[in-house]
């Protein structure tokens, strides 16, 4: 497929979520506006007021990019990011992103300012870098996939946020605070690219981001991007021992803990022993809770995602 390319006078469509980060979406609307009005660049505002408009709203910009020869841009956090970058994906039309979430940890692997005037400005003058995307059955995943305990703690987490705010340390002690009531154990067949395989865990947890990875220590940071994404499978343990291995996370050490195995693939397929073929479980994808039917099947979608990055950032390894 083709893959496009970006000029001064492409017109961007901005899909702009106005329910993330810390709710200065208007005002990060209006400052983008100012730039690209006086950059003269063409731009188009389709605004999320409420969840369930992403789908549509991502169609839409999807359809003016490709009519237009337009890129899509979009503001909010990890999960308005991963919706929008689904519908671009098979386009490859280009794809820039105005971090406005928690972590942000595809913008930071991608140098991509965190300030919303510094990453507008980026925008104007991007050149277009191809990342790999990961897939779990037919949903897409830019920083990482999970079943079991990692979507138990996303959900407690929204729990925290909507009654303390959507802040770094109230997802930290939530995540804490959850890990202190256990979690039950899954039994787990996978087969993957060095065999088959039954095992007891309460948490598989896939990524696709290096700086994630690094961050809390697996070497397989060095893998992901190059037609491999990682697997981090946690052993049989409890609570305190679960509250100690986030700790070891944090202080990059997680793959030296001997409770903790990882390995790269390039495919794996995992089925819950304990249910039928065809049950629902629920997963993750970019911190994106949703139910899915079993076989998951994790692997790399055969489209890179055109990201727009700094024409300064550092080039791909």
């Amino acid at each position: 497929m083709t893959t496009h390319s970006i000029t001064h006078e492409t017109p961007f469509y901005i899909v702009l979520n106005t329910r993330s980060g810390s709710g200065k979406a208007r005002e990060c609307q209006e400052q983008m506006r100012e730039i690209l009005t006086a950059a003269g660049r063409p731009h188009e505002f389709l605004l999320i007021e409420n969840i369930t408009e992403v789908t549509d709203r991502a169609a839409k910009a999807v359809e003016l990019a490709v009519k237009n020869e337009g890129a899509v841009v979009v503001g909010g956090g990890d999960g308005t990011i991963n919706a929008v970058a689904h519908a671009v994906l098979k386009t490859r039309r280009p794809f820039g992103v105005i971090p406005q979430g928690t972590f942000n940890y595809l913008s930071r692997t991608y140098s991509i300012p965190m300030d919303v005037g510094e990453a507008t400005q980026a925008l104007l003058n991007a050149r277009l870098r191809p990342i790999q995307v990961g897939a779990l059955n037919e949903r897409i995943f830019l920083v990482n996939a999970s079943l079991g305990l990692h979507p138990h703690l996303l959900q407690e987490r929204e729990n925290y946020t909507k009654q303390y705010g959507r802040h770094r340390s109230v997802a930290i002690w939530a995540g804490l605070a959850t890990l202190m009531k256990g979690y039950r154990q899954l039994t787990l067949d996978i087969e993957h690219d060095e065999g088959r395989e039954t095992l007891r865990t309460p948490s598989l947890f896939v990524g696709n981001n290096p700086l994630q990875l690094d961050r809390i220590g697996l070497p397989e940071a060095q893998d992901v991007q190059n037609h491999r994404l990682a697997a981090v499978i946690v052993k049989p343990v409890g609570s305190a021992q679960l509250v100690w291995l986030a700790v070891r996370g944090a202080l990059g050490q997680l793959g030296e803990d001997a409770n903790v195995r990882n390995f790269s693939f390039r495919s794996l397929c995992v089925k819950d022993v304990r249910s039928q073929a065809g049950s629902r479980v629920k997963v993750s994808t970019d911190g994106e809770l949703v139910w899915m039917r079993t076989p998951l099947n994790f692997s790399i979608a055969p489209e890179p995602l055109m990201l727009m990055v700094s024409a300064s950032a550092p080039p791909a390894a």
